[in-house]
């Protein structure tokens, strides 16, 4: 029986970053506005807590106050001096081989993005830019993987779910794995932990030893959604902006989960993209599902997606309820006509550069009470743009939900205002409300307080 709580130990890599320059280590260790030690140790105790139910930064932080890190330079290679680290990570005194490469795969992100990116990709155009830093980021973590035919498939869901919707997500993942499938998940808890579960298995049963489990995260969640013990590839993005970038780049196909805000900001995100006309031809398998009995859920999904961005948007998904097999079969399908679409046009198996991702899609979107309330809620505008527009809203309800400077915002500014014309603030008000009723907000939904104020504006 464990009674310790919290361990102290040295962290060596097994075999990669092995070395660092004296600069750095400096950095690592700059404990100023301006350096990397607030970030990193934000995101190292976020690897070393795997399996909190907490699913709030600011809690995670303050429950692990004592908790510190330190990196040393050592003849032998890098070193990581753990204090006050969670025992959950160790075993018999030694750091679980995952949670150590996680650590690592942070460290190597942190850095990388810091060093690198302000130097790259120097002539392009900003949309470019920010793709091809993705790409960069990507290739550096070495997710880019050539030469195999496109079998990535991006399970998307809530962290809050209940028992049977997380049995259902590993029974997709199952048979996802029967058939080869490799499974992509924002890498935290629930329906990114089950779909990958499920996939463990049929990936023995068929002796498939270069199966996939990548986790893509970034630092403002990262806390609230601790890395999962399964996830094989774990990759840091600088944001929010370019982990979806990052999912939509990498990934193959889609399958969405229930879940809260959080989810219906990555289906907005990708119905936005999809629903641009320069993507009209690209094949991109979209796939909505749940088991019996989620069927009120995804009625209302569908509903809100049918009267914000209209009929078109909504034929860009199917929705399959209590059928696993099903599902995997059409995905399936899905990733063969995108095989058949890249090879005819030169396209790479590895990176989805011809996919248009517009400027309000890149552009991080910084969720202050004033950028909020200065949303424009309304339909005069494309399809595409309020589907932008929509995701930046969902966006901030995540962060006044679970990331810390949103939590801190709330707690000094009160809610967020929310302000458009009637009809889509009264559907945006019936998703969020069925949200908060089926408790897929946060993991203690018993108290969760809304961190937002619906207004319907008068119609000049």
């Amino acid at each position: 029986m464990m009674t310790e709580q919290f361990v102290s130990a040295n962290i060596t890599p097994l075999d990669s970053l092995d070395t660092l320059s004296p600069f750095e280590v400096a950095k690592l260790q700059d404990r100023n506005e301006a350096g990397l030690y607030p970030l990193f140790r934000q995101c190292a105790l976020a690897v070393l807590n795997c399996g909190s139910e907490l699913d709030s930064t600011k809690q995670v932080l303050e429950k692990h106050k004592n908790f510190d890190i330190r990196v040393s330079q050592k003849h032998r290679g890098v070193q990581l001096e753990l204090i006050n680290a969670p025992a959950s990570a160790f075993v018999d005194g030694e750091i679980i081989q995952g949670i150590r490469e996680h650590l690592f795969s942070v460290l190597r992100d942190l850095l990388y993005v810091g060093d690198e990116l302000d130097k790259c990709c120097d002539g392009l155009l900003e949309g470019e830019q920010i793709t091809n830093m993705v790409f960069h980021i990507l290739r550096h973590a070495k997710a880019i993987e050539p030469h195999v035919k496109p079998n990535l498939v991006v399970c998307w869901g809530g962290h809050s779910i209940g028992r049977e919707e997380y049995i259902y997500t590993k029974q997709v993942g199952y048979e996802l794995g029967l058939r080869g499938m490799s499974v992509c998940t924002g890498c935290g808890p629930g329906a990114m932990k089950g779909p990958m579960k499920g996939a463990t298995i049929a990936h023995a049963k068929q002796r498939i030893s270069d199966a996939r489990y990548v986790g893509i995260s970034e630092p403002g969640i990262i806390a609230a959604e601790s890395p999962n013990p399964i996830v094989n590839e774990l990759i840091i993005m600088p944001d929010i902006e370019k982990r979806l970038e990052a999912f939509v780049r990498l990934g193959h196909g889609i399958i969405v989960f229930p879940g809260g805000a959080g989810t219906a900001e990555e289906i907005l995100y990708m119905l936005g993209i999809l629903l641009h006309e320069r993507n009209i031809a690209c094949p991109f398998p979209l796939i909505f599902t749940g088991p019996a009995g989620s069927e009120a859920y995804f009625e209302t999904v569908d509903r809100f997606i049918r009267s914000t961005l209209g009929e078109r948007a909504a034929s860009l998904y199917e929705i399959v309820v209590g059928d696993p097999y099903e599902v995997a079969v059409k995905m399936k399908a899905g990733l063969e006509r995108v095989t058949v679409y890249r090879k005819a046009t030169g396209e790479s198996f590895h990176f989805n550069w011809q996919l248009y991702i517009p400027s309000e899609f890149q552009q991080p979107f910084e969720p202050t009470h004033e950028n909020m309330a200065g949303l424009n809620l309304n339909h005069d505008q494309p399809d595409y743009l309020l589907a932008a527009t929509l995701r930046k809203a969902l966006s901030g309800i995540v962060a006044g939900n679970v990331k810390a400077p949103g939590i801190r915002a709330i707690e000094e500014f009160g809610p967020f205002e929310l302000r458009g014309e009637p009809a889509l603030v009264n559907e945006l008000d019936v998703l969020l409300s069925s949200f908060v009723l089926q408790r897929r907000m946060k993991i203690d939904y018993e108290e969760y307080s809304p961190c937002y104020r619906l207004v319907q504006a008068e119609i000049a």
